[in-house]
């Protein structure tokens, strides 16, 4: 599978400063700063701290409601 594809997310939780915390299935860990991209498209739905700590996991990958979901995140190799 290449890197286009979900990533087996096995937890994630929202953190202070529009930050999460995710673990993949491997044991890996990493924490993704999202404030960066709260000006853009459809990551504007973040500023809402109440919809961004609605952060999920549908079939793998970091989803939030309204269908919005993230490719792998930086902090992950």
């Amino acid at each position: 599978m290449g890197e286009h594809m979900y990533w087996d997310v096995k937890t994630v939780e929202p953190m202070p400063d529009y930050r999460i915390c995710v673990e993949v299935e491997d044991g890996r860990k990493g924490i993704f700063d999202l404030k960066p991209y709260l000006d853009r498209g459809v990551f504007r739905e973040l500023k809402d701290i109440h919809y961004f700590n609605r952060v999920g996991i549908l079939f793998g990958a970091v989803t939030w409601p309204n269908e919005l979901w993230l490719k792998r995140p930086h902090c992950m190799p």
